[in-house]
């Protein structure tokens, strides 16, 4: 080949790079597309330094109608072009599943459908990106695409993880669901680590309401919102737009106009005397279906042959599902009306229920808490609600492999999952075998994680659960004892029959429970501010294990000869000391405050307004109503500031032992902070009636928004403190202390 030629061709080819990166770097994209129709050498020409083509560009860019035309082109001169990997080997493919597009991934995948399973250098599929991602919608679409069984060895990782395990760690528990039903095989596989799906759910705490704390109004909003459980839903095979959320012809933020005028038709609709199920009967061809939202879309608009069911909730009511996936014959199951898995209504109330359900977020809206807090509220309700479906689900399917072998060895797993299960990934079995035996099952990294839901059930399911040990030999109690897990603990209290078995259990160095509650370990997990405050619930928490079993119940000695308490005089040291310093210093910054009002008010109390009668003695304003308020709220401010000073003095002058932390420490400081309120307030009250004199009564309006701003920077003062206050009243009153995940 002449060696001229050849460079020519070069050249002209680093020409062609150059010109496709300018054009889409300035989105000329009508001229790259020009450059692909003249020059079909550019089809394969990486133009950036991490090694995207064109076509990864306009992907990045979201140009969908470009990227479908190039598409079109390189698939009729040089299919090979579209599995063109950038230096992460990354395909075009890779890029539209992680976007989320799901017309891209159709446009490529439809072109060449082995590039569905093309792994990148960390071993991942477009199938499994669109997962790890939470991009449910272009997971379906390319599991459309998948034949005989392709979708489980697209969906694993090289690792061992598979899609299951990336949905419960993403926590998309929508798109866990939907594989669920879709890939059964998965529910018991594990990854390298042996961690099956289920050990990654009771990973998660915050997924589930009891490791959730929501206070004040929050709470309230949080209880009147209404979630309804997944469901079934239609594969994107043929059909476009089907999708109601990416595809409504309206704004987002128009949902609740358009739920209430489905409720007006629906309210025609019963005043004329049709019910919700006469109106679906004038329509055979297709059933209502309710979204979440509220709107109905009619089955008549699901188009294409190939649809299939991928999901179903074997908790919903009247809604069954065989071990295949197959829907049960129950042509009104989809219709009925459901929030939190329970049908609260007969069906003829359809229209009531979801009237109530346009009705609580329109007046959402009109309040003012249709926000972001709104929103978020929703969607910790939705994980909530879905997490529990999620667990049910894996629970139904680990009889076999969780509780009977444990999952140590891989004989129950189905042919192709033990194919690709790390056991076959290590050569040394005995190695194996070693680190199956160390992990802990869900039911115990439950208990350590203080998921109340996943252990009732467990226990449920499996009685003989209650016997797990780990290998440090701690059983549940033992583990939610260490962890500081009140729920836990509380729940499997009411099981009195185990209390004779496993609460008397001892770990590998013959600790009790009662030696485990005594040890502080590095993280100080109870949900209150101040070293003080954390010292007083380490001692509820060691006094509530200590008491919730008959006295002598523990042993005494561990193997190392310590006694419970002499463990927790040992390793509370540190935070003793750091309590002492924090009681020190808030008191005598307080007790300088109270000093100051005690002055004050004295000297206020001292000084009558307007004098004094000379031949009687009495005030001369005694009649007044203002005089009666200021000689009322000197008084109580005085006592109250003398109060908090003599309050926060015995403090200081505590010797700050460990048992004073328990009751007598924080009672002294409660008090003395509410004196401290009260004085402060009592002293603004009489500042303010006493100086009501001082102005003439064409002043004495205009007065009181003067004296509203006065109080504002003390106000501030005690505003900033009740934080604290109530975190106080909260430890000083509770019995157990609360735990905090944060």
């Amino acid at each position: 080949m002449n060696p001229y030629a050849q460079d020519a061709s070069s050249i002209i080819e680093e020409e062609i790079k150059k010109k496709l990166f300018r054009n889409a770097m300035k989105s000329n994209w009508q001229e790259v597309i020009n450059i692909y129709k003249q020059h079909p050498q550019s089809h394969k020409a990486q133009t950036t330094r991490s090694g995207d083509t064109a076509i990864h560009i306009a992907i990045s860019d979201g140009q969908e109608s470009i990227v479908e035309e190039l598409v079109s082109i390189v698939s009729k001169t040089t299919p090979s072009a579209l599995a063109i990997e950038n230096e992460l080997g990354n395909t075009p493919l890779h890029f539209a599943a992680y976007l989320g597009n799901i017309e891209m991934c159709s446009c490529i995948a439809t072109s060449d459908l082995k590039l569905i399973g093309v792994r990148n250098k960390e071993n991942e599929t477009p199938f499994f990106i669109s997962v790890q991602h939470g991009r449910k919608h272009v997971f379906l679409r390319l599991h459309s695409f998948c034949k005989n069984g392709e979708g489980y060895e697209y969906g694993r990782r090289n690792d061992g993880e598979t899609i299951l395990h990336s949905a419960i760690s993403g926590e998309y528990f929508d798109i866990a669901f939907q594989i669920i039903h879709l890939y059964d095989k998965l529910l018991n596989a594990v990854n390298m680590h042996g961690l099956s799906p289920l050990h990654l759910l009771a990973s998660k705490p915050s997924a589930f309401r009891s490791g959730n704390h929501i206070r004040g109004f929050h709470k309230l909003i949080y209880h009147c919102i209404f979630v309804d459980e997944l469901e079934l839903e239609y594969n994107h095979t043929l059909s476009e737009g089907l999708n109601y959320e990416e595809n409504a012809g309206y704004p987002e933020n128009y949902q609740t106009c358009v739920g209430f005028i489905f409720l007006l038709r629906n309210i025609i609709w019963v005043l004329m005397g049709h019910s919700s199920q006469q109106q679906d009967s004038k329509n055979p061809k297709g059933q209502r279906h309710v979204n979440k939202q509220g709107s109905i879309v009619s089955e008549d608009n699901v188009v294409g042959k190939n649809q299939e069911l991928v999901g179903s909730s074997k908790n919903t009511m009247n809604q069954q599902t065989d071990p295949e996936g197959q829907q049960s014959s129950d042509p009104d199951a989809s219709s009925r009306p459901k929030a939190q898995g329970h049908q609260l209504f007969p069906e003829n109330y359809f229209t009531c229920f979801h009237g109530l359900k346009s009705l609580s977020k329109a007046m959402l809206v009109i309040l003012g808490l249709g926000s972001m807090q709104i929103v978020k509220l929703r969607e910790k309700k939705e994980k909530h609600i879905w997490s529990v479906q999620i667990m049910e689900k894996l629970l139904d399917h680990a009889a076999s492999y969780e509780y009977e072998d444990n999952g140590r060895t891989p004989q129950h797993l189905p042919p192709r999952i033990k194919e690709t299960t790390p056991y076959a990934l290590v050569d040394d079995e005995r190695k194996t075998d070693v680190e199956m035996e160390k992990r802990e099952t869900p039911i115990l990294i439950a208990a350590r994680n203080g998921i109340t839901e996943i252990v009732a059930k467990i226990l449920e399911l499996f009685p003989v659960a209650i016997h797990d040990m780990n290998n440090e030999r701690k059983n549940v109690v033992l583990l939610a004892v260490e962890n500081r897990q009140p729920h836990v603990y509380e729940f499997l209290m009411k099981r009195k029959i185990m209390k004779e078995t496993i609460f008397r259990k001892m770990d590998k160095d013959g600790n009790s429970a009662l030696h485990l509650a005594a040890m502080l370990g590095e993280n100080k997990p109870w949900l209150i501010p101040g070293a003080a405050l954390q010292m007083q619930w380490e001692i509820k928490w060691y006094e509530f294990v200590k008491n919730s079993m008959p006295m002598h119940f523990f042993i005494r000695y561990n193997q190392k000869g310590q006694t419970p308490r002499e463990i927790f005089s040992e390793s509370h040291q540190k935070l003793l000391k750091e309590g002492g310093e924090w009681l020190t210093s808030t008191s005598e910054s307080c007790s300088v405050v109270a000093a100051l009002i005690a002055t004050v008010a004295f000297a206020t109390s001292a000084t009558v307004p307007g004098g004094v009668k000379s031949d009687i003695g009495t005030p001369t304003l005694e009649n007044q109503p203002a005089f009666s308020i200021f000689a009322i709220a000197s008084l109580i401010a005085l006592c109250f500031s003398v109060t908090a000073v003599v309050m926060f003095l015995a403090i200081l002058t505590s010797r700050y032992q460990e048992r004073d932390f328990g009751k007598d420490l924080p009672r002294k400081l409660l008090v003395g902070l509410t004196s401290l309120f009260v004085s402060i307030a009592s002293m603004l009250v009489s500042f303010c009636a006493g100086h009501f004199f001082v102005l003439k009564k064409k002043l004495q309006y205009a007065a009181f928004p003067v004296y509203a701003v006065t109080c504002l920077p003390v106000t501030f003062f005690a505003v900033a403190q009740f934080p604290l206050y109530f975190d106080l009243v909260r430890a000083t009153f509770r019995k157990v202390p609360q735990r905090s995940y944060k």
